[in-house]
């Protein structure tokens, strides 16, 4: 935990924003870093997100299971929804999102706003073509050679 609130320090004085990342497996260091949005361009470039990316390619494979992370503050709905989608066993966190919020990262606004419901959100959710939108679900059934994850 120590070095992800140290890669969250480093990150702002390289331009980045004030949180860090790092992903252990069997004791052992798999990726550490920071977030980069404001330095990539990039909106999804949390720290999290990017520590996932790196363990996985790291270990060559796309589940972390068996990993856990530290995180220097608790993860957005997006890191935890990558986390989850990684596989990853537990997740560790210093500062908490009312944290964040205090400086301008509302994270708890996006929990907020998961839990209405979609017509109530702040950002209009419209679905479209819902009979069409089956068909790539159809051919990924149909496919025997797939990789399921």
């Amino acid at each position: 935990m120590k070095e992800a609130i140290r890669l969250a320090e480093e990150s702002i004085d390289l331009g980045g924003g004030p949180f860090g990342a790092v992903i252990v497996k069997d004791g052992e260091v798999l990726a550490s870093t920071s977030n980069s949005v404001t330095i990539d361009n990039d909106p999804t470039a949390h720290a999290e997100v990017n520590c996932i990316r790196m363990a996985c390619k790291a270990l060559g494979t796309f589940d972390l299971s068996g990993c856990v992370i530290y995180s220097s503050c608790e993860p957005c709905p997006m890191c935890l929804g990558a986390i989850y989608w990684a596989h990853i066993d537990r997740i560790y966190y210093a500062g908490d999102r009312k944290d964040a919020a205090k400086v301008g990262f509302d994270d708890d606004f996006i929990y907020r706003e998961l839990a209405k419901d979609m017509s109530e959100r702040t950002t209009p959710i419209i679905s479209m073509m819902p009979a069409e939108g089956v068909s790539p679900f159809d051919k990924w059934r149909l496919k025997t050679d797939r990789i399921d994850y």
